[in-house]
């Protein structure tokens, strides 16, 4: 399971804040704890500043590389936003990945040269121009296409990220088992594609959302989630991951679980 720390998202009033005060302290200690916590990469969103959003890409990449030694994954829907962010990143601490794509013709115009020019990996989202589909057939039918499109362009399959969307429940009472549908026929399809959520989505609206958010968790990945956005410092949760994948079988002789516990990670 790939971890992705989600906090340096200035969709938070104080990540806006940081950035728009050039705040380095502050955004790289963040970035420390979410590696910490055991973030094997971290997403970087200022999708919210619209106004110097491509430079403050740069400065946060830049920011955030200067401090840590895993990836990022530079998330934006402004294209020259990622163009920005991709320019000045540093390739040494590992392979970009971009998020995120849809199959909308003129997004998958802008980002596919970027994929191919940087060859860093890529976040499919299983929507188009009609919006997101209701069930998942539609949804996998939208992931193949993408898949297709992709690998005929020389995209290595490992290095696509199929997103089902995750919407929350709140909405609609079907929104987990379509993700879980999806999650389940695209590794079926594709054993070699990986598979992302955002996992918080799927509680918005609604109280306790941790207990929401760990129960989606462990099902998500039984149905085959290879990486997921989400809070790196929360112990438990980091801990249900562990757990999860010793009980899948993916987590050889305990290693990782033991490793873990006696780091005091949980």
């Amino acid at each position: 399971m790939l971890i992705i720390g989600e906090k340096i998202n200035s969709s938070r009033k104080n990540i806006q804040e940081m950035v728009e005060r050039k705040n380095k302290e502050f955004i790289q200690e963040l970035a420390r704890k979410q590696v910490e916590g055991g973030a094997q990469m971290l997403d970087i969103n200022i999708g919210t500043i619209r106004k110097n959003e491509p430079e403050d890409m740069k400065w946060l990449v830049k920011t955030v590389q200067e401090a840590v030694n895993v990836p990022l994954c530079i998330d934006s829907p402004n294209y020259m936003a990622i163009k920005a962010g991709l320019e000045v990143y540093d390739w040494s601490k590992g392979k970009a990945l971009i998020n995120s794509v849809t199959a909308e013709r003129k997004k998958l115009e802008l980002i596919l040269p970027l994929v191919k020019k940087y060859q860093c990996s890529v976040v499919a989202l299983t929507m188009d121009e009609q919006g997101i589909p209701q069930n998942s057939k539609k949804r996998c039918k939208i992931a193949d296409e993408l898949i297709k499109k992709f690998t005929s362009e020389g995209i290595l399959t490992e290095d696509i990220y199929i997103d089902p969307l995750t919407l929350p429940v709140s909405a609609n009472i079907q929104n987990s088992d379509i993700v879980l549908q999806t999650l389940r026929k695209i590794k079926n399809s594709y054993p070699e594609v990986k598979t992302i959520i955002g996992l918080s989505n799927i509680s918005y609206g609604l109280p306790e959302r941790s207990l929401i958010n760990q129960s989606f968790l462990v099902l998500a990945m039984a149905y085959g989630l290879n990486a997921t956005i989400l809070d790196s410092t929360n112990k438990n949760l980091m801990a249900l991951i562990k757990a999860t994948d010793l009980l899948l079988g993916k987590d050889e002789f305990c290693k990782q679980y033991l490793m873990s516990f006696r780091e005091g990670r949980f």
